[in-house]
C-alpha cells in the first residue's frame, strides 16, 4: 500500500487545520462504521436464534429476518429490502471473514479492502477460506483497495481446488446480452463476455473515440470549425464510445469517419483492438493451465492465452526474478522498445498513488528530468498518466526512485507516500535449480513457434 509518513512537515501546510479535522472525522467514521457492521450482524444472528435456524441463513426465505429487517429499516428510515441485504452482508464480513474484520477494526486495512476481499473470496470454498484471509490481508496491507483487486482475484483462483480453465469453460457458456430499462428514455445494454473479448472491445472503442477527438482538434487548428455550417463535434469520450458501439452493431462500421467527414468507411473502421497479456512460459507450452492476465482488466483462461499467442506475429519472453517476482529482462531486437515493454510489465498502471490507468494509456516520465541530467534508464523511468504527469511538472508534488522500481512521492504538505512495484496477478514459481544458461532465474526454453 502507498504508505504515509508521520506528521513531519505537515504543519507547514496552509491546509494543516482542515486536514487535521478531516483526520479526526475519519477516526470517528471508522469507529461508527465498525460498530454499525457489528450491530447489523448481531441483528441477523438474533433473527436466526429466534427462528431456531442455527448457523444456516437464507436472506430471501427467513420470515424472522424479514421482520426484524423491516423494524430496523423503520429506525434507519431506509428500505427494508436494502437493510436486509446489509444485514446479510454484515454477517458475511463478521462471521465468514473474522480475520479480515479484525484487521479492519484495528485499521490494518480499510473498509474498501474488506469489500474487495469478500468479493474476491466468493469463489473460495469454505475449507480454504481461513488461509485465503491471511494471505489476502497481507496483500491488502501493501497497497490501496483499488490496486489489490486483481492480485486478490488471482489469489482466490490459485487457492480454488478446481482449475481456472475448467471453470472458465462453464462460465463462458453463460455469456449473454441483456437490456436494463432506465429513466428518461435510456437503457443499459450489458454484455457478459470472456474478459479478453470485453477488454478488446473497450480498447477498440476507445481508439475510435480518440481518433474522432484528434480529427476534431486538427479541424480546430485549421480553422475548419469556424467555416463549417454544422455544429462542432463536442462529444465526450464516453459518448464517443457509446456512439461507435451503436454504429458497429447496427451498421457494421462507424457511420461517419472523421478523417473524411463523410459516410464513407475509412481508417476509423480499420482500427483493431489491443490487449496486453502477461502469461507464463509453462502456460504457453501447455505444461500447466494457470490463468494469464489481461493487464488492467482481469484474468483470462489458458486456452484463450495460447490462442492469442498463436495469432500474434511477435511477442517477448519476460525474465522474472524468482524472489521479488519483478520483471528484470525481456527479449527484443530494439533496446528502446525493450525498455518500454519491460516498464509496461513492471508498472502495469500509472505510478501515482491511487491511480490505476493502464500503462499502455500512460506516458513514460523521467523521474529526474532529462534536461537536468537524468538518464534514460529503467530506474529513472516510470509510467504516469497525463493528469499526474502534468501534476508532477506544474505543482509542488515531488517524486524520487528508491531502487527496484519503488517510487516515493512527497505531497506539497510534506506527507510521504511509498509506491511499491505493483503485485503481478500471474505468479511465477522458480524451478528447484535453474538449468545451465538460465538468466536471472527466468525461463530459458525457446518459445513455441507461434
Amino acid at each position: 500500500m502507498a504508505t504515509r509518513s508521520g506528521s513531519d512537515g505537515v504543519g507547514l501546510s496552509p491546509h494543516a487545520g482542515a486536514l487535521g479535522a478531516f483526520a479526526e472525522a475519519l477516526d470517528a467514521a471508522h469507529a461508527g462504521d465498525v460498530a454499525l457492521v457489528r450491530a447489523l450482524a448481531e441483528i441477523g444472528r438474533s433473527a436466526l436464534r429466534v427462528a431456531h435456524i442455527g448457523g444456516v441463513r437464507g436472506m430471501a426465505s427467513d420470515m424472522e429476518l424479514r421482520s426484524v429487517a423491516a423494524e430496523a429499516a423503520g429506525l434507519a428510515g431506509r428500505s427494508d429490502r436494502r437493510l436486509q441485504h446489509d444485514i446479510d452482508h454484515a454477517m458475511t464480513i463478521v462471521d465468514d471473514y473474522p480475520a479480515v474484520f479484525a484487521a479492519w477494526e484495528t485499521r490494518r486495512i480499510t473498509r474498501d479492502h474488506v469489500e474487495v476481499v469478500v468479493k474476491a473470496g466468493m469463489v473460495v470454498p469454505a475449507e480454504v477460506r481461513p488461509a485465503f484471509e491471511e494471505a489476502a490481508i497481507d496483500i491488502c496491507q501493501r497497497d490501496i483497495a483499488v490496486r489489490v483487486r486483481e492480485p486478490l482475484r488471482a489469489l482466490a483462483e490459485r487457492m480454488h481446488p478446481r482449475e481456472f480453465t475448467d471453470r472458465h469453460r462453464d462460465a463462458a457458456a453463460g455469456r449473454c446480452v441483456r437490456v436494463l430499462p432506465g429513466a428518461d428514455g435510456m437503457s443499459d445494454l450489458i454484455a457478459t463476455l470472456p474478459t479478453v473479448i470485453a477488454a478488446g472491445m473497450l480498447d477498440r472503442l476507445t481508439q475510435m473515440g480518440q481518433s474522432v477527438k484528434d480529427a476534431r482538434a486538427a479541424f480546430d487548428e485549421a480553422g475548419a470549425t469556424e467555416a463549417a455550417t454544422e455544429e462542432p463535434d463536442a462529444r465526450m469520450m464516453d459518448q464517443l464510445r457509446a456512439d461507435a458501439l451503436a454504429d458497429l452493431v447496427l451498421g457494421g462500421a462507424p457511420v461517419v469517419d472523421p478523417t473524411y467527414g463523410t459516410d464513407a468507411p475509412g481508417p476509423l473502421g480499420a482500427i483493431r483492438a489491443r490487449v496486453q497479456v502477461v502469461v507464463t512460459a509453462n502456460t504457453l507450452t501447455g505444461t500447466d493451465s494457470g490463468p494469464a492476465e489481461a493487464v488492467g482488466t482481469g484474468l483470462i483462461d489458458a486456452d484463450t492465452a495460447r490462442e492469442l499467442a498463436r495469432q500474434t506475429t511477435s511477442w517477448d519472453r519476460l525474465f522474472i526474478d524468482p524472489v521479488t517476482r519483478t520483471p528484470v529482462e525481456t527479449d527484443t531486437y530494439r533496446p528502446t522498445a525493450s525498455m518500454r515493454r519491460l516498464l509496461q510489465a513492471r508498472d502495469q498502471h500509472c505510478r501515482f498513488p491511487g491511480c490505476r490507468r493502464a500503462a499502455i494509456r500512460c506516458e513514460l516520465d523521467h523521474t529526474i528530468d532529462h534536461a537536468l541530467g537524468g538518464h534514460t534508464h529503467i530506474y529513472n523511468l516510470a509510467h504516469l498518466c497525463q493528469r499526474h504527469h502534468s501534476m508532477k511538472q506544474f505543482t509542488k508534488w515531488e517524486v524520487r526512485q528508491l531502487g527496484g522500481g519503488v517510487l516515493e512521492w512527497t505531497s506539497p504538505g510534506g506527507r510521504i507516500y511509498r509506491e511499491d512495484v505493483p503485485i503481478p496477478a500471474v505468479c511465477f514459481t522458480p524451478e528447484p535449480g535453474p538449468p545451465p544458461g538460465a538468466r536471472n532465474g527466468g525461463p530459458v526454453d525457446e518459445p513455441p513457434p507461434f
